[in-house]
């Protein structure tokens, strides 16, 4: 069976983002690291590639030095981790520890302070933007629109109409 693995390319923090992100998921360990030998394009005994876990789900860093990307690549955050949380509790304490020197942005976007893009979503959202009623649904679109961190709370009440959005 063919499986695939997020694998993301540091210029020398590998090593750094992936203890990173390994503290602040559940269920989640560093399996592996190699170095760079005397013929790498790094310092030898530099890591060159962490394998690690979050959630269960691989992952593998490289520190690969500069990309060299061509000029028409992929814009930053055209690829992204999504999150799935559970409650609310889970969004905001992955909102406060990814975006911790990062950057936020609408509709429940983070970038991390390696500059690795996430979208953190609570679980209902699509309850909510997909809701049978197309009018409650834009309802929950616009006060989605106005937010960064999500909140399915103020989402519902977007949706039932029971209270103004911030």
């Amino acid at each position: 069976m063919q499986s695939i693995t997020p694998f993301i390319w540091f210029n020398d923090k590998a090593e750094e983002a992936a203890n990173f992100y390994v503290s602040i998921f559940n269920n989640s360990r560093i399996e592996n690291m190699s170095r760079y030998g005397e013929a790498g394009p790094l310092p030898a005994g530099t890591v060159m590639v962490v394998e690690f876990q979050l959630e269960g789900q691989d992952f593998m860093a490289l520190n690969g030095g500069p990309t060299g990307a061509p000029p028409d690549g992929p814009t930053p955050g055209a690829v992204a981790l999504f999150v799935n949380c559970e409650s609310q509790a889970e969004v905001d304490r992955l909102w406060e520890k990814l975006g911790k020197d990062g950057a936020s942005h609408r509709c429940g976007w983070v970038t991390d302070k390696y500059g690795v893009t996430w979208n953190i979503v609570p679980a209902g959202l699509s309850d909510y933007l997909g809701g049978d009623d197309p009018e409650k649904a834009q309802r929950a679109m616009q006060a989605m629109l106005q937010m960064d961190k999500l909140d399915i709370d103020e989402l519902r009440r977007a949706y039932e109409g029971t209270e103004a959005a911030r």
